[in-house]
């Protein structure tokens, strides 16, 4: 079974690429992976979903 989770990151103006990346690399190091991200059709992600097992 699994479980998800959505976020909806705030990146801000300044380093958008490295905090992304922090941002994915600490979910990832939880056990979560990237499911589904949507942009608001102006190049920011606007919602991450993650999943990961729930009986890990």
């Amino acid at each position: 079974m699994n479980e998800y989770k959505v976020i909806n990151p705030s990146l801000g103006f300044r380093n958008r690429i490295q905090k992304l990346e922090d941002l994915l690399n600490t979910h990832a190091r939880e056990g979560w992976r990237v499911c589904s991200m949507v942009d608001n059709g102006h190049g920011s992600v606007f919602m991450i979903v993650f999943e990961r097992d729930k009986n890990r």
